[in-house]
């Protein structure tokens, strides 16, 4: 069970986050229907720790096997997403794949779990501003490489 809580017209989601960089970009997640990107990663399940959970996602969602290199931030996010208020709790860490061949990975990633919409890119973070990246508050955290940092995020 996903550590998601709906309260009337408020959600609360406790989230997990990775952020590879190789070459000077960084690997995110990008739904073609929507017109955001964000890190990869995806809810901590009740009774799961944050780190297991990324280890989980990137292996659902890539097929990848990774590392957790170590903590980086936490961000509390607050957003609205189709009329529901949300606050969203997410840890980020620095990970790294495991095997050798696919730290030499740069092109897209499809999602294998048959979700077409959903793709793996990397942006360079040099030209970060010209994405629309979320939480925005990403943009300055990876542009600084200074961590760890609380931050909070609201865009509502």
């Amino acid at each position: 069970m996903d550590l998601t809580i709906d309260i009337k017209d408020k959600r609360l989601n406790i989230r997990t986050t990775g952020i590879i960089i190789h070459n000077n970009k960084v690997l995110v997640h990008k739904d073609l229907n929507e017109g955001h990107i964000c890190l990869p990663g995806g809810r901590v399940i009740l009774g799961e720790n944050s780190e297991c959970s990324i280890k989980r996602e990137m292996e659902e969602e890539i097929g990848k096997e990774i590392e957790i290199e170590k903590y980086l931030t936490t961000i509390e996010n607050f957003f609205d997403m189709d009329g529901q208020k949300c606050h969203e709790i997410m840890f980020v860490y620095k990970i790294e794949f495991k095997n050798e061949e696919d730290k030499k990975i740069e092109h897209t990633l499809k999602n294998i779990e048959g979700k077409d919409y959903l793709c793996y890119e990397w942006i360079d973070i040099s030209r970060i501003e010209k994405y629309n990246i979320q939480p925005k508050c990403l943009k300055e955290l990876l542009k600084e490489n200074k961590f760890p940092r609380h931050k909070i995020n609201k865009d509502i």
